[in-house]
This record gives structure tokens, C-alpha cells and sequence, in this order.
């Protein structure tokens, strides 16, 4: 206690102790996955046991299907238990890498479950002739989808992480930025100029 009767520590007990076990997490989970490089079943498994809930979640906020997510959060640890020695714990933690993967996986579902639709839509049209207006409308609407996956691909990788962040996970610019480890202003500066340069390729004014 100071002479003013304040604790002169610079964060709450609650909010120390939260940072130091996630700091251990941390440690715990690089070590896991050093040992799932090795091939190691054991520590496959706990991986899997402390963070699948984490992971399933994400995916979960991204594709708004259990079924889909179930399939999503499967594949990413086949590639985890595949990719564990590309993990490098001086370019961030354990956590950042799983959630990147869920997180890159969950879109490219999306991305194919899109392009599987505009097939079936196209093929329609086909069979169907142009007498069903809501079909005709179906498709233009599913090629404007498209558009905007192509300027997407115009992005840096920086910025359409940030964006698929945001709009395709639901998440808040502040969710973002701890998500990716990096300040608020930088997440909000490469969401920003993003937009700008989707918005020029989609011939947007």
C-alpha cells in the first residue's frame, strides 16, 4: 500500500495472474506442438483436448453451420498434426498460429460452399430457361459474391486478413487487433485501405 492508501501495482492481482496463465498456456502450447512434430500422439491429443473449443468457436462464428464447423475444426488439426514443425514460436504464439489456420481454413470452406452454389445456379438457368426471374436474380447476386472474392485476391495479405477478420468472422476492430497482436489504429488503417482499394476494384465511387 502507498501512503495514499492505493496498491502501487500497475495492474489488479486478477488482471497479473490472467496475463501470467496465459503466458504458461503460451509455453505450454509451443511445447506441444514442438512434440506433435515429432510425431508424438500423446501430445496430439492434449493439443487438441486444450484448444479444440477455441478452434471449433472460431470456425463456428465464420461458416453459421455445426455441421460445417465440425468437418472445418477436423481438418485443421489434420493439418496441424501435418504442419506442427512450420510452427515458429519468434513470429507469435501458439494460440495466433492455431486460430490463423481455423481461421484461413474456415474461409476457404466458405469460398468453395460459394463457388459450389454459383455452379448449381448456372446449371439451373441452364435447365430452366430464362422464365424463372428469381433464378436469373439468384445468379447475378452470386457473381457479384464472386467479384468481391476476386478484389479480395487484389489485397495484401495483411489487409485481407484484417477484412476477413472483421467481416467474415463477425469480429470487432478491437477483437482484431488482439487476435492478430498488433494495435488497434494498425488494424483500423489496414481494414481502411483495404476497403479503398476493394471498393476501385469492384468500380465502386
Amino acid at each position: 500500500m502507498t501512503q495514499n492508501g492505493f496498491r502501487s501495482e500497475a495492474f489488479p492481482p486478477s488482471v497479473d495472474s490472467a496475463v501470467t496463465a496465459r503466458a504458461a498456456e503460451g509455453v505450454e502450447l509451443a511445447a506441444l506442438l514442438e512434440r506433435c512434430g515429432l510425431a508424438d500422439q500423446h501430445a496430439f491429443a492434449e493439443l487438441y483436448d486444450r484448444t479444440s473449443a477455441r478452434v471449433f468457436g472460431l470456425i463456428l462464428r465464420v461458416l453459421h453451420d455445426p455441421g460445417y464447423a465440425e468437418e472445418t475444426t477436423q481438418e485443421v488439426y489434420l493439418q496441424i498434426w501435418r504442419t506442427a514443425t512450420s510452427f515458429d514460436p519468434s513470429k507469435g504464439s501458439a494460440v495466433t498460429w492455431l486460430m490463423t489456420l481455423a481461421h484461413r481454413r474456415a474461409v476457404d470452406r466458405v469460398r468453395a460452399e460459394q463457388a459450389h452454389t454459383l455452379r448449381e445456379v448456372a446449371y439451373g438457368v441452364r435447365v430452366l430457361g430464362n422464365e424463372f426471374d428469381e433464378v436469373t436474380e439468384e445468379v447475378e447476386r452470386r457473381l457479384e459474391q464472386q467479384a468481391v472474392q476476386r478484389g479480395l485476391s487484389t489485397l495484401t495479405e495483411t489487409q485481407r486478413e484484417a477484412i476477413s477478420l472483421a467481416y467474415y468472422g463477425g469480429r470487432t476492430y478491437a477483437e482484431v487487433a488482439q487476435h492478430l497482436g498488433i494495435g488497434l489504429p494498425t488494424v483500423k488503417s489496414r481494414i481502411r485501405d483495404g476497403l479503398t482499394r476493394l471498393k476501385k476494384s469492384l468500380g465502386v465511387t
